[in-house]
C-alpha cells in the first residue's frame, strides 16, 4: 500500500495439498499495535471479487513480524487465478481496510499486485468474521 497509512500486506504465499483442497501459507507484515490495530484475516478472492476462501486470525502479531499463517482446504484448481490479501482492523478509525495482496496461481506462484481501493470492497462485510482478538 503506497499511501503511508497502516496496513496488512501479503508478502508470500505457497500452497501444498491437492487440487480444489489446496493449504495456503500466507505471510503477512502488518503495522500491527496489539488488539487495537492487528491483522483479522487473509482471503482468498477470485479476479471477479468473488470470495473464495477467509482465514480468520484470532489474535495480534505485533512482535511477530511478518507472521505467517496457513489456512484450507481452498477450492481452487493449480492454474487458476487467484488474489490473496490481507485484511486490517483498526480501533483507532486509521486504517481498517485491505492492504497489498499477491496474485498468481498454484502452478504458477504467486507475485504482488496493485489492486483498486474498491477491489471487493463489499467483501468486508461477509462471514466469516473475527469473533475477538485474545490478545
Amino acid at each position: 500500500m503506497s499511501s503511508g497509512r497502516p496496513a496488512a500486506n501479503v508478502v508470500a504465499v505457497t500452497a501444498e495439498g491437492e487440487p480444489a483442497a489446496y493449504t495456503l501459507l500466507v505471510s503477512i507484515r502488518s503495522d500491527e499495535t496489539g488488539c487495537d490495530r492487528y491483522a483479522d484475516w487473509w482471503e482468498v478472492v477470485d479476479p471477479g471479487g468473488n470470495l473464495i476462501f477467509r482465514r480468520t486470525l484470532d489474535h495480534s502479531h505485533p512482535d511477530e513480524q511478518p507472521f505467517a499463517r496457513d489456512g484450507g482446504p481452498v477450492g481452487i484448481l493449480p492454474d487458476d487465478v487467484v488474489i490473496v490479501r490481507a485484511h486490517l482492523r483498526d480501533e483507532t478509525g486509521d486504517a481498517t481496510g485491505y492492504g497489498g495482496g499477491m496474485q498468481g496461481t498454484v502452478a504458477g506462484g504467486f507475485a504482488a499486485v496493485t489492486l483498486a481501493d474498491d477491489f471487493a470492497a463489499d467483501l468486508e462485510t461477509l462471514a466469516p468474521q473475527p469473533v475477538e482478538c485474545l490478545f
